[in-house]
């Protein structure tokens, strides 16, 4: 078992995912915090798909028709939220901090 899957990890939220996590309704909020808490500050490796181009070096999770854009930071074992939106739209949406 690799190190990285037996500790928790930190999230941090960008101030633009906060925002657009807010627009989102209730239900859909709650299903992306539950993905988070579940699944990513275990083990951020092990769901969600690197991506390309000009995204490289960021991982995508799915939750739903949505998508989460994260960075993880293995030297500090933290990730951050940098967008979350509806998966026709969030390759479109700047990514900020």
């Amino acid at each position: 078992m690799s190190l990285k899957n037996t500790l928790n990890w930190e999230i941090r939220i960008s101030d633009t995912a906060k925002k657009e996590l807010k627009r989102l309704e209730k239900q859909i909020q709650l299903r992306i915090l539950e993905y988070i808490t579940q699944r990513l500050e275990k083990s951020p490796y092990d769901y969600g798909k690197p991506l390309r181009g000009k995204f490289k070096g960021l991982r995508r999770y799915r939750v739903g028709d949505y998508r989460i854009i994260c960075f993880i930071d293995d030297r500090s074992l933290s990730i951050l939220l940098l967008t979350i939106g509806h998966r026709k739209n969030v390759y479109r949406l700047p990514i900020g901090g």
